[in-house]
């Protein structure tokens, strides 16, 4: 049968987008368009009703948006929901709703047209943000909007739809997402939004197959029409032949049966043929998907990214949010440990301050961005302290790339512990703290880094993109991001041995461990630990029992002589049919 590759490579009834959340669905196409409301701008005769139409439309929305945030809790956890929570303060914001009032009385026009053209100002400065994460907010304040105005002219959102079909939109804001889940939705495809998009967050939570950010999937689907959907890699295929048909209902039984057999696997330890025990780890981005990691079978959680509470919660959390979120992790995946890291942003990533860099991968990001803002990083420290009661926290530094860094960061530890005990509030005096290596100058001297901290975890998605010095999104040199290029793999043996002359743990949390054809090369060179999304660790655990530990060392010994790229590729491969492991770089 075909590779995923070569179905796509061939195949021209197909739409690129975003992988948002993991599935394959075939079914039918169900075009979601919402009525575009008129905005009048006439004049008013009676101020005084106007605005009294203004407050009761006002208040229904709130009214609405409360029974939204009360089925988002019930179905998705409290923090996830929160996206609702934050919509309610908005349309509490004394100083918009004043703002509205005060020109309806003096410009005398339908409040409509006030209140569209008030909040579009807040949308129009998100959208011109460089920040995609920015851009993502205003699509939903742009539902807020729609709201009153809706309200307004006494109109009501229908999202009753029968039958099991797909739908396509232009874009989804969040409550469309929520409220939509609620018929027989088999999947979303959207042409606008992101990974970051709270639509897509909702999709992920609700275990729905979503494609965004396609262009144009309206323009090019109809009612009815026959489509595949694939979440893995982010295509919809419309019109699909026989052979793609035949080729995706296969997938489709094979995940089924996969996960029948994972379920039997989430109890057992992922073990070698010769005894060797690998631990599995689960990287978390929300914390929702803590009943994810409780269910497939890992060992605690290898990486927290604190930073996905900053997309959550539209803000900064305080240190008494921070705490709560942290303590609740902590006491849901006790006794196994969590591994929290430090607000990993700048560079691509959520930016909290308007820093005008040329190069903002090679800027402030990570590490440096809060020790350039210290009260930011006391907060969180503070917050990561108070969860670690019950011994089973540790706090991991993003970006590390000096020993003085490392030197800076436990200073204001060793602060925020004295400030603790003198408040007495509880804490765990000999909480672990490690870095991230995934600059080089971390990986030139592991073993010094790793003496000065308690353990290391290699993130290889930036270490590959700074060793190679090549931007992974950029597709003219998307070719030379290679991780099985012979410098990464002689890299990742070097940090590995390096930590182990000073007796300290390394794992390796980056997308490589995810990658089920790297997984015996990963543990032939030395790492004893993997942090991966907790949906792999069944398909980790099938792989790592399927081959011998001596085995995987002698194979990744010859893979670090080679030279090229393609001949440890090759070697990779001839490893998997001689131990017959089903060949796949992917879940499915």
């Amino acid at each position: 049968m075909k590779s995923f590759k070569e179905i796509y490579k061939s195949a021209e009834n197909k739409i690129a987008g975003i992988a948002a959340a993991p599935g394959i669905v075939i079914g039918e196409v169900y075009l979601f368009t919402k009525e575009k409301l008129e905005i009048s701008k006439a004049d008013i005769k009676d101020v005084d009703e106007a605005k009294r139409n203004f407050q009761e439309a006002l208040e229904k929305s709130k009214k609405e948006l409360k029974k939204i945030f009360a089925i988002a809790k019930e179905r998705m956890g409290n923090t996830r929901a929160g996206i609702f929570e934050a919509q309610l303060m908005i349309l509490d914001d004394p100083v918009l709703i004043d703002n509205i009032i005060k020109r309806i009385e003096e410009e005398k026009k339908q409040p409509e047209y006030i209140v569209d053209d008030e909040i579009s100002k807040y949308q129009q400065m998100m959208f011109l943000s460089h920040e995609s994460y920015m851009k993502e907010r205003a699509n939903d304040i742009e539902d807020i909007k729609n709201r009153i105005v809706r309200n307004l002219r006494k109109k009501r959102w229908q999202s009753r739809i029968k039958g099991e079909v797909i739908i396509v939109s232009d874009s989804l804001t969040p409550a469309d997402a929520l409220l939509l889940s609620r018929n027989n939705i088999k999947s979303f495809v959207t042409d606008h939004g992101g990974l970051t998009s709270h639509a897509a967050i909702i999709s992920r939570s609700l275990n729905i197959p979503a494609v965004v950010g396609t262009h144009n999937a309206t323009l090019k689907l109809r009612d009815r029409q026959m489509v595949i959907v694939d979440g893995f890699y982010g295509y919809v295929l419309f019109d699909p032949t026989e052979e793609q048909i035949a080729f995706f209902d296969e997938k489709h039984k094979h995940l089924v049966q996969l996960q029948r057999e994972f379920d039997e696997l989430a109890d057992k330890p992922a073990v070698t043929k010769d005894g060797k025990e690998i631990e599995l780890l689960a990287n978390v981005d929300v914390t929702g998907e803590i009943d994810i990691v409780k269910t497939s079978g890992a060992k605690g959680i290898g990486l927290y990214r604190s930073e996905q509470l900053l997309d959550e919660m539209d803000t900064i959390p305080n240190e008494e949010e921070q705490a709560l979120i942290y303590t609740r992790l902590a006491s849901r995946i006790y006794p196994d440990s969590i591994t929290i890291r430090a607000f990993d942003i700048g560079g691509d990533k959520f930016k909290l301050f308007d820093y005008d860099e040329p190069n903002p991968f090679l800027g402030l990001r990570g590490i440096r961005i809060l020790l350039e803002n210290p009260e930011l990083f006391k907060e969180q420290v503070r917050a990561v302290l108070r969860s670690s009661v019950n011994k089973n926290v540790k706090l991991m530094l993003p970006m590390i790339s000096t020993i003085d860094e490392i030197n800076r960061t436990k200073e204001i530890i060793e602060n925020c512990k004295k400030e603790l005990t003198s408040e007495q509030i509880p804490f765990d005096k000999d909480i672990e703290v490690g870095i991230m290596v995934e600059v080089p100058a971390a990986a030139v001297m592991a073993k010094e880094f790793a003496d000065a901290t308690d353990f290391l975890s290699i993130g290889t998605n930036d270490l590959i993109q700074y060793l190679m010095a090549v931007d992974r999104g950029n597709d003219l040199v998307s070719d030379l991001y290679q991780e099985f290029s012979p410098v990464v793999l002689r890299t990742i043996k070097k940090i590995v041995d390096d930590a182990k002359l000073v007796g300290k743990p390394v794992s390796l949390c980056g997308e490589m461990a995810a990658d089920t054809l790297a997984m015996p090369l990963l543990i032939g060179l030395g790492l004893e630990s993997l942090s991966i999304s907790p949906r792999t660790i069944p398909y980790a655990k099938r792989i790592i029992m399927s081959f011998s530990h001596a085995d995987a060392k002698a194979m990744a010994e010859k893979c670090t002589m080679c030279c090229y790229e393609y001949e440890i590729e090759k070697t990779i491969q001839e490893f998997f049919e001689e131990n017959q492991i089903i060949r796949t770089r992917n879940i499915i």
